[in-house]
């Protein structure tokens, strides 16, 4: 059964076409970018050469039809597409785990577009090209907050009225499950310990960014919330603040609620503060002695140190700790940034090791009480199996 997985996050639309159940690769690639100046297909099939193509400013929904042109069209494979498996968002609690995508559930995302507002149009967008251009195939929606619903409500309770949670579902959702459930599975593979007997704190670092908790194999805390911009600093989201800003500035810049949202979900971050929305880019500028660009990687390892040490807390300890995602995977300066000062929690990186870390690596020294691990996150795969096993259970 070929299944063609579309991850479409708030810069990138990540694919893969893969042979199920034997887990085959036939093509695979992503377009980085998006929305943004500078747009680039990385395009690779089974047996050739990569390609990168420039990209005109596109949005997600033409990035997605330049990858379904460019994945069945030249990629030689003669079988059909059985199904197309998506990263959802949010459906808030009216769909959880993998479903078959039909009108009732594309109808739940477009409901949740203001809880989710990078992410579910984009993936709304994906859904709809593809009844367009592969009609015959199975759309199936794997939701990113289902490692997260069983949360204590001591951890997914706001400080307001209850009546919220009650009317309208005011509570901490949490995302990127997807890979936290994938990533501390294959930590414990990495350390020969079942995740079930950890205690783990993950990392999931990229142009969105989420902190978890994982004790004993479930999830008790995690640092999104309602929606994708509570917690740690991201690319364009401001994470954590005082709400009262939020009404200070409505009142002082005469903003309504959608340009409100604007500014807390596509203009902060360390876009906001130093004008760069790529972190590899910060961090170009930092080393050339960009204040504002350091100022922006100050930020994010201040809260990510932050979120690190709490989440110890409530799990009285911690075993390890995971790097994952594009940053997580990627930058050692991060990695030793965040790692620097938190010896008295057990955490001790070999700064050798961090500097040539490829993925599924342990970091930490031998005698180190918690493991630091980097872990290649492959949300792709994941979905990939979830939609198998729906459509085969269909």
């Amino acid at each position: 059964m070929l299944i063609l997985v579309l991850n479409c996050g708030g810069s990138s639309v990540k694919y893969r076409l893969i042979s199920m159940p034997d887990e085959t690769d036939w093509a695979q690639g992503s377009v980085e970018r998006v929305g943004r100046p500078g747009a680039v297909w990385h395009h690779r099939v089974a047996g050739r050469s990569p390609e990168d193509r420039p990209l005109p400013l596109v949005d997600h929904a033409v990035a997605v039809r330049a990858v379904l042109s460019g994945v069945l069209d030249p990629s030689g494979i003669h079988d059909p597409v059985a199904a197309v498996g998506h990263r959802v968002v949010h459906a808030a609690e009216k769909y959880t785990g993998a479903v078959v995508i039909d009108d009732g559930v594309l109808g739940a995302l477009r409901e949740c577009i203001e809880l989710a507002p990078l992410h579910n149009p984009p993936g709304i967008a994906a859904i709809e090209a593809c009844r367009r251009l592969l009609p015959d195939a199975v759309q199936v929606g794997v939701f990113d907050n289902t490692l997260h619903r069983d949360l204590a409500p001591a951890a997914y309770l706001y400080g307001l009225p209850y009546r919220y949670y009650e009317r309208y579902g005011v509570r901490r959702w949490g995302f990127h499950g997807i890979s936290f459930d994938y990533v501390t599975r294959r930590a414990g593979e990495i350390l020969g310990v079942p995740r079930e007997e950890l205690r783990l704190v993950t990392l999931m670092l990229g142009s969105g960014t989420t902190a978890n908790a994982m004790r004993y194999g479930r999830s008790v805390e995690v640092s999104t919330g309602f929606t994708p911009t509570e917690g740690l600093l991201q690319s364009t989201r401001c994470g954590d603040l005082d709400p009262e800003v939020v009404t200070y500035l409505m009142r002082k810049e005469n903003l309504d609620p959608a340009a409100m949202d604007d500014i807390l979900t596509r203009e902060s971050g360390w876009l906001g503060i130093c004008g760069l929305g790529d972190l590899r880019d910060v961090e170009i500028a930092a080393a050339r002695g960009n204040g504002r660009a350091q100022l922006a990687l100050d930020v994010f390892v201040h809260r990510l140190k932050k979120y690190v040490g709490a989440y110890a807390a409530i799990m009285g300890g911690m075993d390890g700790l995971i790097f994952s995602g594009g940053i997580g995977e990627k930058s050692a300066a991060v990695r030793s940034a965040v790692c620097r000062g938190l010896e008295f929690m057990g955490i001790r990186l070999d700064e050798r090791l961090n500097e040539a870390a490829g993925p599924d690596t342990v970091l930490s020294t031998p005698g180190s009480p918690a493991k630091v691990l980097v872990v290649k996150t492959d949300e792709e795969l994941y979905i990939a199996r979830e939609t198998y096993r729906v459509v085969e259970g269909s």
